[in-house]
């Protein structure tokens, strides 16, 4: 019998992972260090860059009968309250411009959970739980991994797909912790009906403040409204499921807009993440052991591509694989090699419009100015970079 691929972590990126090589017909065995598989959070946004990677495995229905598809991508002034830039990510010209595919919202459980019901019903897809990895040894012909519990687990290969905190990424580069970027994040998700008279709307809507910005749009075909609340702090608490401070939260946005301070005042529980990336890395594989979605390359949000990365990691990585003749470590060198320089740039840019978004005073008025400035061409130009999507690994090895 054929060893399986190893994949730890259960996440949006492992399960990608493990589906696509199940579907080219390898055996893969997915272990996941909690009690369940589930993923916490809200909202993802999903630009046309992933629909083509859902196509490719087979989740575009799912996805779209669990998503809301936003009019517009909308930045708003949170002192002035002025528009400072709309995208129409919901037109024609749009979806014309990115090869048809829709720009969407969807639930961050939601989007797990068409993952994992794909990957339950996938021949040669096996799912394990209250299976935490300690460390791994590359034995040149396999991989075996040890758990907390004293087992060790072979396989012919392993996928590092175990987030920010990877131990996989430690054993194997050992660069330390996360990069703390000083902003922290807050979300929480109305009710359509609890949210304030006049403020729902079809949009993904951002309101920038001085060192703050209030992210808003619609979840689960409009039921929900997903709130993401983001100002630099200087505090700091480990992993993203902690609950945070009103208090800090309302103080950092005193004297903005009411339509910003009557959404903030809608909520009585948020829960907090600090924002953390790394730098990028040119290299996250050695022979048998590769890493993938934040384990190779964590980004912050201010793309909203951190689960789309993860996918086309995943739909690369399966093709590199089948393209290699059963040669793993050429498979792992080619798909780091297809990924690095994308991911880079994604990493970058989010740290750039990290700053963008939160300027005050005359930098301020410079980046309204800036975005305002229509840009040349159809809806979305200035992101074809991004939305444009990428092209799958084809040919020998």
């Amino acid at each position: 019998m054929k060893l399986p691929f190893l994949v730890a972590g259960g996440g949006i990126g492992g399960l990608a992972a493990a589906l696509a090589l199940a579907r080219k017909g390898y055996p893969v065995r997915v272990l996941e260090q909690s009690d369940e598989f589930k993923e916490i959070g809200a909202g993802i946004q999903l630009g046309p860059n992933v629909f083509r990677m859902f196509e490719l495995l087979g989740l575009t229905d799912a996805i779209k009968g669990l998503a809301a598809f936003p009019e517009n991508l909308v930045m708003m002034d949170g002192i002035t309250g002025e528009e400072i830039t709309r995208v129409p990510i919901g037109s024609e010209a749009f979806r014309t411009r990115f090869g048809g595919y829709p720009y969407a919202v969807i639930h961050r459980g939601d989007m797990h959970r068409v993952y994992l019901e794909a990957c339950q019903v996938q021949k040669g897809l096996e799912l394990s739980v209250q299976r935490k990895a300690v460390r791994y040894e590359d034995k040149g012909d396999r991989v075996v991994l040890h758990m907390d519990d004293g087992e060790a687990i072979e396989g012919c290969a392993l996928i590092g797909a175990d987030g920010l905190w990877s131990r996989v990424r430690e054993q194997m580069l050992g660069d330390g912790k996360p990069r703390v970027s000083g902003h922290i994040a807050y979300r929480a998700v109305l009710k359509r009906e609890e949210v304030p008279e006049g403020l729902w709307q079809n949009n993904v809507v951002l309101w920038a403040g001085p060192k703050t910005h209030l992210v808003h749009y619609p979840l689960r075909r409009g039921e929900l409204y997903n709130l993401v609340a983001v100002f630099h702090s200087d505090k700091y608490e480990e992993g993203w499921d902690a609950f945070g401070d009103p208090g800090e939260l309302h103080e950092k946005f005193a004297g903005e807009r009411p339509e910003v301070l009557a959404l903030l005042e809608k909520i009585d529980a948020w829960k907090m993440w600090v924002l953390c990336d790394r730098e990028p890395v040119r290299e996250w594989s050695k022979g048998r052991v590769t890493l993938l979605g934040d384990a190779a390359h964590p980004m912050l949000q201010y793309l909203a591509q951190g689960a789309n990365m993860a996918t086309e990691d995943a739909v690369v990585l399966a093709a590199c694989v089948g393209l290699s003749g059963g040669n793993i470590e050429a498979a792992f060198k080619r798909y780091q090699d297809e990924r690095y320089l994308r991911t880079a740039r994604v990493q970058t840019t989010a740290r750039f419009y990290g700053d963008v978004f939160h300027v005050a005073g005359v930098l301020r008025e410079l980046r309204n100015a800036w975005l305002a400035e229509p840009s040349a061409g159809p809806p979305g130009q200035a992101m074809a970079w991004l939305y444009n999507g990428i092209e799958i690994p084809a040919g020998k090895s």
